[in-house]
């Protein structure tokens, strides 16, 4: 855990890096314009609903995701929140630098009438990796920082084994399994949520219930846009999937059903329109296919969304 720490938020750790996450792969917020547009007007939609005027974007690369709701409702307050220094953006965009991983900067608080949007942030909030050994003991991962080695360390204890017992039983695990501990990603997600005076925090990520837990474990590597084995030392990004139940939640969907909530269907916009509007046909079908990409089956439509009221 502590390699997998400095790995991305030490001092040379990948997330420093000048090309930033959008440098090695893609997601919803960071990336395609269209697709980040898309998904800041279903965001925007229910801000509206739920009567909130500020935005924070927590762990949000260089800003990207920011800078559309910024473009697409002025009056709303935007705040970005991630390990660098305040990158380039539009003078209204508020920046708090944050330790990184699960630290929070302390002066994201009281936060009021606000939506907290963390969008893959505690994939990469590091966790206990534990594997069962050939007697049947849990224990603890370590590896070697340089070269990816690994070993079994002590068995796994006191909170860490607490939560498993709760949360990815570990009896019908065969030797070679593996567990991705969440308790620091829950106690980071209620770190976060208690930051929150009024309003609503959501969480979206890779993630799995414990209905379906993942017996190899989902750890990896990726590095500009390739999946790579997962060394520790800084060259590449460091990712398990989240037990998404575990979070504390109000609500538990997956993302294709929260964006129709919210209006972005990849709905394809009448055949008609092309002849009386050819421009406007046009930007419609670049919006479906960017909304179609965000809710697809096999894809981003698979992420989930945990939503949290504060508390």
């Amino acid at each position: 855990m502590q390699a997998w720490d400095q790995a991305l938020y030490g001092e040379k750790g990948f997330y420093r890096q000048a090309a930033g996450p959008a440098g090695h792969f893609s997601t919803a917020a960071q990336g395609v314009p269209q697709i980040g547009e898309q998904l800041a007007r279903g965001l925007l939609t229910l801000m509206d609903r739920e009567g909130l005027d500020t935005f924070v974007d927590m762990g949000c690369g260089r800003g990207e995701l920011l800078e559309q709701v910024h473009r697409l409702a002025p009056q709303i307050r935007c705040i970005g929140v991630d390990i660098v220094s305040r990158p380039a953006l539009s003078k209204p965009v508020g920046w708090l630098q944050s330790p990184g991983g699960e630290r929070l900067p302390d002066e994201l608080a009281a936060l009021t009438g606000t939506l907290v949007f963390a969008n893959e942030w505690l994939d990469v909030v590091p966790c206990p990796i534990a594997e069962i050994d050939a007697s049947g003991e849990l224990r603890e991962v370590l590896v070697d920082a340089s070269t990816g080695e690994e070993q079994l360390g002590d068995p796994v204890c006191g909170a860490d084994r607490q939560w498993c017992q709760r949360f990815w039983p570990v009896d019908h695990c065969v030797p070679g399994g593996r567990v991705e501990i969440g308790q620091p990603r829950d106690s980071a997600w209620d770190n976060l949520v208690s930051r929150l005076g009024s309003g609503l925090a959501i969480a979206v990520d890779y993630g799995h219930t414990i209905g379906s837990r993942p017996g190899p474990g989902t750890l990896t590597g990726f590095r500009q846009g390739r999946q790579v084995m997962p060394v520790p030392d800084g060259s590449c990004d460091l990712t398990a999937h989240v037990a998404m139940d575990s979070l504390t939640h109000d609500e538990l969907v997956d993302q294709r059903t929260a964006l129709r909530q919210v209006g972005v269907s990849g709905r394809i916009p009448p055949n008609d329109l092309a002849r009386t509007n050819p421009a406007a046909y046009l930007q419609g079908l670049g919006a479906a296919s960017a909304a179609a990409a965000l809710t697809t089956r096999g894809g981003l439509g698979d992420f989930l969304w945990a939503f949290t009221r504060a508390r």
